[in-house]
């Protein structure tokens, strides 16, 4: 039982974590119609980004991290101003093949200036792990878990609560419409997917500190992103935090009891076996973001 409860807290850390990107992603894709394979590029920026401002910088860690949420939206806006706005009446097909070239010169540019060699990132938590009862939690992932959550809220809020939610919520339902109603398009897609670019960000900006940084981090974190997109539903932001904490659960409890070298394929099995009985995801909801 102790184990398993330990499990668990894993995988409610590194849940959280997942909801961040599915939420980033899902926003782009419902909002957009976009295929936004630079979203495990923009999670490795948040991861370099902190490593840069904290290393080569000396900006508190702190700071970092909100700098590299900022540094996230920044060049995700830069990305649908330079790249996706002249294309906003392009079929899929032309605008995902430029999506897949701004994917792989992110890569090859982190790769080119940091090289291959992983980097870690120093934290000022304490190494000595917090104890409750039988269960032990290092204070940066204690840490990981509640700036994970806060954000989580805070999109929840900007969604549901705020004037420009509002109106990316329309966006999503009926483009031709909203923009009758006097919303401006082109800015609502700057800033869902500066939105989303940051939040992936921020989920980089939160695990890199945990685990080493690396070029080809982004790779896995895209396809985790996908698939707790697919498992949450299209546009449902509630399906994919929930999503997220299946995907991290299922992850953890296969590579406890299983092997940890199935930790990934165990998360893409599950995949596979939703798409086989409910292909519009697990808490898939007709034409609503929020």
């Amino acid at each position: 039982m102790d184990e398993l409860l330990q499990h668990l807290v894993n995988a409610l850390i590194l849940g959280s974590t997942y909801a961040l990107l599915g939420i980033g992603l899902t926003l782009i894709f419902g909002i957009m119609r976009v295929v936004n394979f630079t979203h495990g590029e923009l999670y490795a920026l948040g991861a370099y980004a902190v490593f840069f401002l904290e290393v080569s910088l000396g900006v508190n860690f702190f700071l970092a991290l909100v700098l590299a949420v900022i540094i996230g939206c920044a060049v995700g806006a830069a990305i649908e101003f330079v790249l996706l706005r002249p294309l906003l009446d392009a079929d899929i097909d032309t605008t995902m093949l430029v999506m897949i070239g701004a994917w792989i010169v992110m890569q090859n540019t982190e790769l080119f200036y940091w090289g291959g060699v992983s980097k870690a990132i120093m934290t000022p938590f304490p190494d000595e792990p917090l104890q409750v009862g039988p269960i032990f939690v290092s204070w940066l992932r204690l840490f990981v878990l509640v700036m994970a959550l806060i954000l989580i809220g805070a999109t929840y809020v900007l969604i549901n609560r705020t004037k420009l939610g509002k109106a990316m919520r329309a966006t999503f339902q009926d483009r031709d419409t909203a923009a009758l109603m006097g919303v401006n398009i082109k800015g609502i897609y700057t800033a869902t997917f500066a939105i989303g670019s940051g939040l992936a960000a921020a989920a980089g900006a939160l695990l890199g500190p945990v685990f080493l940084v690396t070029p080809s981090m982004g790779d896995l974190a895209s396809l985790k992103a996908f698939a707790i997109v697919i498992l949450g539903g299209l546009g449902n932001i509630t399906g994919a935090t929930l999503g997220g904490f299946i995907l991290a659960f299922v992850e953890e409890i296969g590579a406890g009891y299983i092997s940890s070298g199935y930790r990934d394929a165990m998360g893409f099995l599950i995949i596979i076996i939703v798409l086989l009985f409910k292909p519009t995801g697990l808490f898939a909801r007709a034409e609503r973001i929020g």
